[in-house]
C-alpha cells in the first residue's frame, strides 16, 4: 500500500505536513518519489509512528532521533544477515551443521 502525503497525515494525526516534510528532508523518512509526489509505504508509516513515539512519548530531542534510527537500521540489517546465514546453514548437511555448532560452542566458551 502506498499513501500520498495527505493520506499519511490523516492516518498519523499527530504529525503536521511541515514536520513530515522536515523529516523527509533530514532523511529520517525516505518515501518513494513518483514525478513530484512522495509516496509512503508501510515501512515509512511505521517509521513515522516510531519518530512520533520517540519525540512525543519519550521526549527524545531532534539531535538524538537520527542516532536512534541509525542504530535501529543497523539492528534490522544485522537481523536480516543473521536470518540469511541461518537459512544457508539449514540447507547444509547434518555434518556441516554439527561442525558449526561445535565451533560456535568453542567461541562462546572463550568469550564467557
Amino acid at each position: 500500500m502506498r499513501l500520498n502525503e495527505g493520506q499519511v497525515l490523516e492516518l498519523c494525526r499527530t504529525v503536521t505536513a511541515r514536520q513530515l516534510r522536515q523529516w523527509v528532508r533530514r532523511g529520517w523518512i525516505v518515501p518513494s518519489r513518483v514525478e513530484s509526489r512522495l509516496l509512503f509505504d508501510d515501512v515509512d508509516i511505521a517509521r513515522i509512528r516510531l519518530v512520533c513515539e520517540l519525540r512525543d512519548d519519550m521526549n527524545v530531542n531532534d539531535d538524538a532521533v537520527p542516532i536512534i534510527l541509525a542504530l535501529l537500521d543497523q539492528l534490522y540489517a544485522l537481523r536480516r544477515e543473521l536470518r540469511t546465514v541461518a537459512d544457508a546453514l539449514r540447507d547444509q548437511p547434518d555434518e556441516v551443521r554439527q561442525q558449526v555448532r561445535q565451533a560456535l560452542s568453542v567461541i562462546v566458551r572463550r568469550q564467557g
